[in-house]
Formats: structure tokens, sequence, C-alpha cells
């Protein structure tokens, strides 16, 4: 994560380019492709994450970090739609530098809360973002996309009754509207996305496969296997040794 505190200049990324200032708050991937081309002095206040930080956070911190990874469009701009929370983000992350400048008890209980707020805050504005068509006017299932990403951990608000209801819609309809939308049938989205979490776990914890399968509402550790593999052409154990020969080259 990376905030503007002072500064302007030009924010590169995947071949991307947007003007930056200040109280911008950028969302960077190990993917990405990315740089920063100064034009006036510039401070950053920047987070980074680690695998290994990654690995020994709670469930909650997964979840809410898979959410924004998953929403981001990985284009140049600040993720803060709401304006109330740029100088709020701001204040954040002033109180993170000067934790980091002070010896204080209980420093490191402190960052981890200051960092968990601003995730928090991120992800709420991602909530935002509506989803686009290439042309850039919004997808019409925008809003089902979002309900969806937003309920992935909880299996029974995302059962098409539950669905149907909650966008007062019958669930015949709800089921035609996502074929039309989105090109594939409601379960199929959903199960798609839940691999995507899959991968997302098995690249960034040490969750064990029965654990991940629990955490996600597949029937049992058998039936996340098949998925899984019908999807990679892979089990999930055999695509984790292969991240981990990777990591060791």
């Amino acid at each position: 994560m990376v905030f503007v505190l002072e500064g302007t200049g030009i924010q590169m990324i995947n071949d991307h380019y947007l003007p930056y200032g200040p109280n911008k708050l950028f969302l960077i991937f190990p993917q990405d492709k990315h740089g920063f081309e100064v034009h006036g002095t510039t401070t950053f206040g920047i987070v980074r994450f680690h695998d290994s930080f990654l690995k020994t956070r709670s469930k909650e911190w997964i979840q809410k970090m898979e959410y924004i990874f998953h929403q981001h469009p990985r284009l140049p701009g600040c993720v803060l739609r709401t304006v109330s929370d740029k100088p709020l983000v701001r204040a954040i992350m002033h109180a993170l530098l000067l934790e980091k400048e002070n010896d204080f008890p209980h420093q490191e209980q402190v960052v981890l809360q200051l960092i968990q707020t601003i995730i928090t805050i991120a992800a709420r504005n991602m909530s935002l973002v509506e989803k686009t068509r290439s042309n850039g006017t919004p997808h019409p299932a925008s809003p089902l996309l979002q309900y969806i990403h937003a309920n992935i951990y909880s299996p029974e608000n995302l059962r098409i009754e539950r669905l149907a209801a909650h966008f007062n819609f019958s669930p015949t309809y709800l089921g035609e509207y996502v074929k039309k939308h989105l090109g594939e049938s409601l379960q199929q989205y959903i199960a798609a996305y839940k691999l995507k979490l899959v991968e997302t776990r098995l690249r960034y914890t040490d969750m064990r496969i029965n654990e991940i399968a629990e955490e996600l509402g597949f029937t049992d550790e058998s039936h996340l296997n098949k998925m899984f593999k019908k999807y990679m052409d892979q089990s999930p154990t055999e695509f984790r040794r292969g991240l981990s020969a990777l990591s060791k080259e």
C-alpha cells in the first residue's frame, strides 16, 4: 500500500499512467509492473506485506486481503472513493510513522491495528467500485457480484433463494439473469470465485487443504481436490509443491 502524503507526479502501473497528488492511496501487487514519475517533492507512506507476515495473520485479515486482491482492477488510481476516508487514512498513516519513530510499549499491536484499519477502509471502498464493461459503462450484474464476493464465506447467504429475496427477483429469473449477463450459471460463477480464493490461500498461507475446504464451504477435502484439479489441471498439493520449488530456484 502506498499513500501520498505530499507531492505530485505520475503513477505508472502495467503500462497505464495517471497523475497522483496528496491523499491518494494506491495498491500494488507482486506481479504488477509499476513506478512513480516524481514532478514535485513527494513523501510516500509505504506499507509492504511479505509472505511470512501474511501467513501469520488471522482468517479475518486474509479474507479482507483476498477481497481487495480480487476486486482491484490492476489499473492506476486512488482506491479511496469516499472523500471523508482520505483524511482518515492520512491520519492513520501519520500515526504509523510516529509509531515507527518511537519505541512505545505495545508498539507491534498498535501498528497491526492501524494497518488493519487501513485494510478495512480499502475493502470498504473497493466494495463501492462498480464492475464495468469493456466500454466503461457499469456492468448490470455489478451489485450481485459485489454481494457474492462479500458473502463468499457465508454459504447460506449465497443460496439462490436468499439471493433472489435480497434482490427482489424470483429464483428462476435470477438464474436466467446471471446466465445472460455472465455467460455461466450462478453456481459456476461462485465455484470459480471460490477456486480463485483457494489459489490465493495456497500461495500465501500455510493452511492445510482440509482447513481451506472447510472455510470455503466445500463438502470435504476430496471435493476441493476434484474441483481444483478440474480448474488448474493439478491437485492443490501439486500446485503448492510447484510454488515451493519455484521459490527455491
